[in-house]
């Protein structure tokens, strides 16, 4: 049951900081948004079958919570394994990626980085930075990248950490499926 409360926390987190993002304005993206809320409310979802399945003792519950959860696990510890894998390179085309394919978050980017332009400033651009005033704007690619190891070092390990969490939970479902059930009639088993 401890690992259910796991998974419902790391949901409540993940639908707290999309909100959080939104509210003080730091994410205008709302399909970025919508995304992070909807993978919470599923994992929030997966959690609450995986309790009820454990108190309720219910066997198909437990199975779907269990084969559900290897493949969070899987694709989580995946996604973290990448994140560590990265190099500066790599980090630098992923982020130019990004760049030029969003406008939303560039936006977003200028704004709360107070740079403009990625790689190179053209005074007569449009920007939603405070520095185009000033006409004194550093490109956002270096202030990026400067951040960018270390957030991908960050949520790679906080992924990795708790896809081991996921892939222990995913053993003890397994061992708490093929119990007898307390409540049952003892004489069912004979």
């Amino acid at each position: 049951l401890c690992f259910l409360s796991s998974l419902q926390l790391v949901s409540l987190l993940l639908i707290g900081i999309a909100a959080w993002g939104i509210g003080f304005g730091l994410i205008s993206s709302f399909r970025v948004v919508g995304v992070v809320i909807a993978v919470g409310v599923f994992l929030f979802f997966i959690a609450l079958v995986g309790l009820i399945g454990a108190v309720k003792h219910h066997q198909v519950l437990l199975f779907f919570y269990m084969i559900i959860l290897l493949l969070v696990f899987i694709v989580q510890f995946s996604v973290s394994c990448a994140c560590l894998a990265l190099n500066e390179e790599q980090q630098s085309e992923l982020l130019e990626v990004g760049w030029t394919n969003t406008n939303s978050a560039r936006t977003d980017i200028e704004r709360n980085l107070n740079c403009c332009g990625f790689r190179v400033f053209y005074p007569n651009a449009t920007c939603a930075a405070d520095c185009l005033r000033t006409l004194h704007c550093r490109p956002c690619a270096p202030i990026m990248e400067e951040y960018a190891g270390m957030v991908l070092r960050f949520v790679g390990g906080i992924g990795l950490f708790f896809s081991f969490t996921e892939i222990l939970g995913v053993w003890l479902t397994y061992r708490y499926r093929n119990q007898k059930d307390p409540r049952a009639n003892p004489s069912a088993f004979i």
